[in-house]
């Protein structure tokens, strides 16, 4: 599903390169729930946004689903996150002004789906996350969790083949975390691959693999024995 082999991205300071990923190896197949872990400075974020392509590699191979994801122009790049790719943020990234319906129907409308069937469509998501109840109510009037799981329902709503989630739990407390955190197994359990940007251990555990970063190279990899919720 996703292929990485000697990835390497660097950013101009001014004066200097500063040498962020540094020989990335890293293949995640279908079905994967994996979470990458990295104090501050690790690279997580980099290598996230180049999987997500939001941003470039210097150099190195990124395959997705078999397609090479290099020399893109943002066109290219607009239609294959399109394709291929969910988002889940830890600032929810909701739209004020529209309904918890029209968020999770939004990316149908960049795919010109007609209105009335991307409706029928996101309500059937927000179903699936529970919020059928809220499908009326703005951002404001929903709570932190309910936020997330309209976000994970837009995530969702194209049926993407990678789940990609930057630290979603970050702005939660606990027991909304939890509550996320199994919502986040049940759509792997499904067969939805996942990957889980994290710098909480109690939520990797929650995951099925641990990807560990320091310094921009891979500290560890390995699959765990996942806490089910």
């Amino acid at each position: 599903m996703l292929v990485i082999q000697d990835l390497h991205k660097s950013y101009d300071t001014g004066k200097s390169k500063l040498h962020v990923l540094k020989g990335i190896n890293l293949n995640i197949a279908e079905g994967e729930f994996v979470s990458i872990m990295g104090s501050s400075g690790s690279g997580k974020s980099t290598l996230l946004n180049i999987i997500g392509i939001l941003d470039e590699k210097d150099s190195g191979v990124y395959d997705l689903d078999g397609i090479p994801i290099e020399h893109l122009n943002e066109v290219k790049a607009a239609e294959y996150r399109s394709k291929f790719l969910g988002f889940v943020f830890q600032s929810f990234n909701l739209i004020g002004y529209k309904t918890a319906l029209d968020n999770v129907a939004l990316p149908l409308y960049y795919q010109n789906v007609p209105r009335k069937e991307r409706n029928q469509r996101a309500m059937e998501y927000l179903e699936k996350v529970g919020l059928t109840q809220w499908a009326t109510h703005l951002p404001n009037e929903l709570s932190g969790g309910q936020k997330q799981r309209v976000a994970i329902a837009r995530a969702l709503i194209t049926n993407p083949k990678v789940v990609l989630a930057d630290e979603p739990t970050g702005a939660l407390d606990s027991k909304t975390t939890h509550d996320i955190m199994k919502l986040l197994q049940d759509i792997n359990n499904e067969g939805k691959t996942i990957i889980v940007v994290t710098h909480e251990p109690d939520v990797a555990a929650q995951t099925k693999r641990n990807v560990i970063l320091r310094d921009g190279i891979i500290e560890s990899d390995e699959f765990i024995k996942q806490i089910v919720l």
